[in-house]
């Protein structure tokens, strides 16, 4: 690459103690140059330990001219806000799913994002995944002809305290949101009709805040292929990442990741490792690849793997969805873009 990018972080939380080491230490062509949190003591217990200036306040990143891009690291409600601040002040943006709970929300930030001219990438980690990114490549190359049905399991190892679940946005805005985005990704087409059963088999109080634990979801394609997707909020024996691409000439498949990949076979048992626990530990190099494509974008001038329009669809599906549930299962067809 030509030069170095300029990054401001903004958030000092838990998916920023993922990315910021990443991009001080082991993306090439990286350099923070600024981490902001409301938190100060948060903010200087990560900066601190990278060497990294901090700031209280998101506006001192967004204003200076030193900085190229920002990565918006926060809570979701302050994703728009920011995001409609440093695209006027024409900073290249990556920014954590989902960009908002709101659809409209959304479309106010594709049109600043496009109005600005600036690089925009969604933390859809998952399509930077190598095992996820080889199924996509061999469904794109024809090897498993025409796709019919994609399977996708998502299991959580264990359940959200009842306060995220409050402000979370909801099992489909938060947990789903990756695996619809995924189904569109493997296959290339768009969800048109999902129908959803769900159910609180895990911890009866999500009900509290009109959620649920436990759902099974079916989706129309407009390539006219089927997906199911199953997610569960508790899976005890670990993050349960796996999928399906089946198709006319064959299929495809994606299991688990583990700490190793060995099997112990004897007279009495088969024994393999369970899957790793939880997503830091199972998407890590996912991470630092989306990290890279980021940066490569920008500093290249080529466009991101999934942009600001990419943030619209996964919001109307998890619309839809919600929809879907509430009613009992019956088919919602989903909002245009």
């Amino acid at each position: 690459m030509a030069k170095n990018l300029n990054i401001g972080v903004i958030g000092a939380g838990r998916i920023s103690r993922v990315h910021t080491p990443l991009l001080a230490q082991r993306v090439p062509g990286a350099r923070v140059v600024k981490l902001c949190d409301l938190d100060l003591e948060k903010a200087h217990a990560l900066g601190d330990a990278l060497g990294i200036p901090v700031c209280q306040d998101f506006r001192e990143i967004v204003n200076d001219p030193d900085i190229d891009a920002i990565f918006i690291l926060t809570s979701t409600n302050a994703h728009v806000p920011i995001t409609l601040e440093a695209a006027k002040a024409k900073k290249h943006i990556f920014c954590e799913k989902p960009i908002d709970h709101d659809a409209d929300e959304i479309r106010r930030v594709i049109k600043a994002v496009e109005e600005a001219g600036v690089k925009f990438q969604v933390g859809f980690n998952r399509r930077f995944d190598r095992n996820f990114a080889q199924v996509r490549k061999s469904v794109a190359e024809g090897r498993v002809g025409d796709v019919h049905i994609i399977k996708i399991t998502s299991r959580d190892p264990q359940a959200p305290p009842l306060n995220y679940v409050e402000t979370s946005g909801g099992i489909f805005a938060d947990m789903s949101i990756y695996d619809f985005d995924m189904v569109q990704f493997l296959s290339g087409a768009k969800v048109t009709e999902v129908s959803v059963f769900g159910a609180n088999l895990i911890n009866p109080e999500f009900a509290k805040y009109g959620d649920v634990d436990t759902c099974v979801i079916s989706m129309k394609l407009d390539s006219g292929a089927l997906a199911i997707i199953n997610n569960s909020r508790q899976a005890v024996y670990g993050y349960d990442q796996r999928l399906e691409v089946f198709g006319s000439k064959g299929c495809v498949t994606a299991d688990n990741e583990q700490s190793n990949n060995t099997m112990l076979f004897t007279a009495d048992v088969v024994i393999q490792e369970k899957p790793l626990w939880f997503f830091l530990e199972r998407y890590a190099e996912a991470f630092l690849y989306e990290d890279i494509s980021f940066v490569e974008s920008c500093v290249n001038d080529s466009p991101t793997l999934i942009d600001v329009r990419g943030g619209l669809s996964p919001i109307l599906i998890a619309d839809a969805a919600a929809k879907s549930c509430a009613s009992g299962g019956i088919p919602v067809s989903v909002a245009s873009e």
